[in-house]
């Protein structure tokens, strides 16, 4: 292939992944825009690799083959770091990355694993503990600030422990906010965890199966509460190392703006997941007002 012609292949293959980001992530696609030009390449290539795999049980119209495009995934990274030409675009994109920057592999596959593991679980398998939810959201959304930040030649302790707690809250607001979602589809509520809805009278055990009730919206919102001050506990967490945390690493860190807009709509609502006030806008916010706090926070140098 010529240089021409795989220098074409790759603009291609960013602009798919500019696209998918901006259709199905668009909170994330307006804090990548804020990234430095020298990152905003590789910020994009991970955020869509990321949109794959989180998409790819929800887009499936049978669970067996969601399981498929994520072990599929799982061996595209392996070829990816063996140089191996993949003729998909998200992968082409996340190869000229790897190629160019120092990216992890073992992030890349830790974030594709959790989400096998996930996909394997039955619908009455249900997490435990929210400190594994809370492994499951580093797994899933810590690795790609982890991967931005070495993309970009950040090498940061408070910026990777920002991010880490950034990540952690993030996976679990989404989480949260799409247990209606899951609620409809599976008719269970498998992302709140056995201990939260046993401390809000929700959980129901029929001899050793587990289940978790539905039907009041009261106790729902109080097991909501509980998980987004964990959410909210990880934030103040991240602000709290700001000072420490590098300028050009911040700016990486920008997706905190949108863990704290979730946070804020879950307040207004009283934490009822299933308020449409919540579908609203930019994750419950006026988008001119979410674009706007989000271009101050990035001014200012602040997450």
């Amino acid at each position: 292939m010529s240089g021409a012609s795989t220098s074409s292949s790759l603009k291609v293959a960013f602009s798919h992944c500019v696209q998918q980001v901006r259709n199905y992530d668009y909170h994330h696609y307006l804090c990548l825009l804020e990234l430095p030009a020298s990152i905003r390449r590789a910020g994009f290539a991970l955020r869509a690799f990321n949109v794959e795999t989180s998409r790819a049980m929800d887009v499936a119209s049978d669970p067996k083959i969601g399981l498929m495009r994520l072990l599929w995934w799982q061996d595209a990274i392996d070829k990816i770091f063996k140089n191996k030409v993949i003729e998909h675009p998200t992968a082409q994109a996340l190869a000229s990355v790897i190629s160019e920057q120092k990216v992890s592999k073992s992030w890349l596959k830790r974030s594709v694993e959790a989400r096998i593991n996930d996909a394997q679980r039955d619908v009455d398998d249900i997490y435990q503990t929210i400190e594994e939810l809370e492994k499951y959201a580093e797994d899933t959304s810590s690795t790609i600030l982890y991967t931005t930040l070495q993309a970009g030649g950040i090498t940061s302790t408070a910026a990777d422990h920002a991010a880490s707690h950034i990540g952690k809250a993030s996976g679990l607001l989404l989480l949260i906010k799409s247990l209606p979602y899951h609620a409809n589809r599976n008719h269970q509520f498998s992302y709140i965890p056995v201990k939260v809805a046993e401390k809000h009278g929700l959980l129901l055990k029929q001899g050793e199966k587990v289940e978790i009730r539905t039907d009041s919206r009261e106790k729902l919102c109080e097991a909501v509460f509980d998980m987004a001050s964990t959410a909210n506990a990880h934030l103040q967490k991240a602000r709290a190392l700001a000072e420490s945390v590098p300028k050009e690493a911040r700016s990486v860190l920008l997706p905190a703006v949108g863990s704290q807009a979730i946070l804020d709509s879950l307040s207004r609502v009283g934490f009822d997941v299933f308020d449409p006030r919540l579908n609203r806008g930019i994750l419950g916010v006026n988008p001119l007002f979410f674009q706007l706090n989000l271009k101050w926070h990035s001014w200012r140098g602040v997450y």
